[in-house]
């Protein structure tokens, strides 16, 4: 709204202009220097640039989790990095998604609402290629899922979702649940068309296939619980921060401590009459068959799958695997 000068005002305005104090030229370049900030009342802009680089700055995390697990569960070099994250409709975002994907529709407890995960065909084919025994190609022609393909892509999107909660624990404890699977983004409609959402675009490089992306969509209802703790963090982590000085530190420090590495060859049940009972000589069958991996465990918690062997004089274990298990033993 433009200001109204009083009478009193116009009269001044005048005098200086007869007086020459003033000049019309330099009224103009007052005039035109007012600047009006456009709002687009169709897209508002809820969310502020400090949740939006707390979000980048949590799915960077994320995005490393996501390139260690999947280059141990696929024994594939596979890396994921942050490209941008905004704020759209989410009519905007699904005009934007290409066909064919995959579009995951996942619950985020303890938080109320529904968020969706988009992995396209570039990331994909090749993943699924390399699970169903293949070398990680990406077909020469773009094509519709198969029913098997989707069924493998629903269980690896369940385990992307699982680390999740890892990235975000230092914020807000989260779990997160796959509630259905969609492959056709038109008939997406968990959230209404309106709703603002923050999308984080991940772009995925897998084995040298073509570049893929992941994008992961939050309803800002969903995440409005937990905004006041994005803007705090991201002022913490700022202030917060070590120099390139302490991180040398640490990282010194930390390479050097010890960690103890135990394998576990295999396990049997037997009764107490049986074990007391036991003398040397004595076999137990273990239940696990020949050739069967074995768990090497970091800190008395299973983390690789290994094969038993020599080097040189010495007993060895050769690492084969990554293991899922995060289950204490002992």
């Amino acid at each position: 709204m433009q200001e109204v000068l009083s009478q009193a005002e116009i009269d001044r305005l005048l005098q200086a202009l007869s007086a020459g104090e003033v000049t019309v030229e330099e009224m103009q370049q007052t005039t035109e220097a007012v600047t009006h900030k456009p709002y687009d009342f169709r897209r508002p802009n809820k969310f502020s640039k400090d949740q939006l680089r707390t979000l980048h700055m949590v799915h960077d995390n994320y995005a490393r989790i996501l390139s260690s697990f999947l280059s141990g569960y696929l024994r594939f070099n596979v890396s994921l990095q942050v490209s941008s994250v905004d704020q759209f409709t989410f009519d905007e975002f699904l005009r934007s998604v290409p066909a064919p994907t995959v579009l995951t529709i996942f619950s985020v407890e303890p938080l109320k609402g529904l968020a969706v995960m988009e992995t396209n065909a570039y990331f994909l084919f090749p993943v699924v290629d390399v699970l169903l025994g293949g070398v990680g190609r990406t077909p020469d022609r773009i094509r519709e899922f198969t029913e098997i393909e989707l069924a493998v892509i629903k269980k690896l999107n369940a385990r992307i979702l699982d680390k999740l909660g890892m990235a975000w624990q230092d914020i807000f404890p989260v779990t997160a649940k796959v509630e259905a699977v969609e492959t056709n983004p038109r008939l997406l409609q968990v959230i209404s068309p309106s709703e603002v959402v923050a999308v984080i675009t991940m772009t995925t490089a897998v084995h040298g296939a073509a570049p893929g992306l992941i994008n992961l969509c939050f309803p800002y209802s969903l995440l409005d619980p937990m905004l006041a703790r994005l803007a705090s963090f991201y002022r913490y982590a700022q202030a917060t921060a070590p120099g390139d000085e302490e991180m040398r530190r640490l990282s010194y420090w930390l390479e050097r401590a010890e960690v103890d590495l135990a394998v576990v060859a295999g396990e049997t049940e037997i009764t107490v009459r049986d074990f007391l009972q036991l003398q040397v000589g004595d076999v137990l069958p273990l239940l696990r068959r020949v050739g069967e991996d074995m768990d090497l465990l970091v800190g008395g918690r299973i983390k690789f799958s290994v094969q038993a062997g020599t080097r040189g004089r010495l007993r060895a274990a050769q690492v084969t695997g990554l293991r899922e298990v995060d289950d204490r033993v002992g």
